[in-house]
């Protein structure tokens, strides 16, 4: 497979600073052996993302803080990865917060559009990322990417390359939710979404959950993104998160639902964000995003 990768380091969705070194962190783990020992040829897309200082700017509007140098920096990146798409590449995005994900969906959104293709998207997260401005409590926009691929939220999100909807609600899960805003979660349940939370997760088991989550987007669409937010692992096993949260997946459970997703022969992109190496312990989450990665690719143990 031709991978482009491509590396967004914006940290300033989020209230905690440090997910912008999580891109190199992953390089730094071992992601160009483990691409190359899978088969993949893989290529960085170079002259990286400009970000500014976030020192030097200011936050602008509370409820949804650093618009518009998130709406700026997203809207580079979602030009690269739609221009990955239409010459043949499978985008793998290293983020950075979960705020770079509307440059990810948006430019999915008008690659797909053009192409005719259904497609949807697996939100592993131990968030919904579902909120607005209207009902975020912290206004910290990496919470409202989604709810903004799907139409819902500032215009600077929802009609970011391109003013359509790029993003069907019916054509989206989540997996591994455990904490949700309660103006989020009654949003959600209007929009229709399918959640996994840790509780069904932990109900049904990981085999049958994973085996429901192929199923589900089998009979919905022709491609699937994954957006891996790496606090949806317990802190445990990925303690370099911005916000970690106990009962999260298990080494195990995650590597599981990876290469289930990989054999589903869906996987058309795959986003990992939410590195933070200033609370990491000796990379491990780095590593862990690495083996992530590698399994969504279709690693395997033998």
């Amino acid at each position: 497979m031709k991978i482009r990768v491509i590396e967004l380091p914006l940290d300033f969705g989020a209230s905690r600073r440090g997910s912008d070194m999580g891109p190199s962190a992953i390089r730094l783990a071992g992601l160009k052996e483990a691409l190359t020992d899978g088969g993949h040829e893989s290529e960085e897309c170079f002259p990286g993302i400009p970000v500014p200082a976030q020192e030097f700017l200011t936050e602008g509007d509370s409820s949804a803080k650093y618009l518009a140098p998130i709406a700026a920096a997203c809207g580079e990146l979602a030009q690269r990865v739609e221009q990955a798409l239409d010459e043949g590449r499978f985008p793998l995005i290293l983020g950075g917060d979960h705020s770079i994900a509307i440059g990810s969906l948006s430019g999915l959104g008008a690659a797909y559009r053009k192409r005719g293709q259904r497609w949807g998207v697996l939100w592993v997260d131990a968030h919904g990322d579902f909120n607005t401005p209207e009902t975020s409590p912290s206004g910290n926009i990496h919470g409202m990417v989604l709810a903004a691929a799907c139409g819902y939220g500032r215009k600077e999100l929802t009609a970011l390359h391109g003013d359509f909807v790029k993003l069907e609600t019916t054509n989206v899960a989540l997996a591994g939710v455990r904490d949700l805003d309660r103006k989020e979660k009654d949003l959600m349940r209007r929009a229709g979404l399918r959640v996994f939370t840790m509780t069904e997760v932990d109900r049904l088991g990981i085999a049958q959950t994973a085996r429901e989550i192929t199923a589900f987007f089998k009979a919905r669409v022709d491609r699937l993104h994954v957006s891996v937010d790496m606090d949806a692992l317990d802190p445990m096993i990925a303690p370099g998160v911005g916000i970690p949260l106990t009962g999260g997946f298990s080494y195990r459970e995650v590597l599981l639902l990876s290469e289930e997703l990989a054999a589903s022969g869906l996987l058309g992109s795959v986003e990992v964000v939410e590195v933070n190496p200033v609370l990491d312990v000796r990379n491990q989450t780095a590593r862990m995003a690495v083996e992530i990665i590698s399994r969504l690719l279709g690693g395997t143990i033998y």
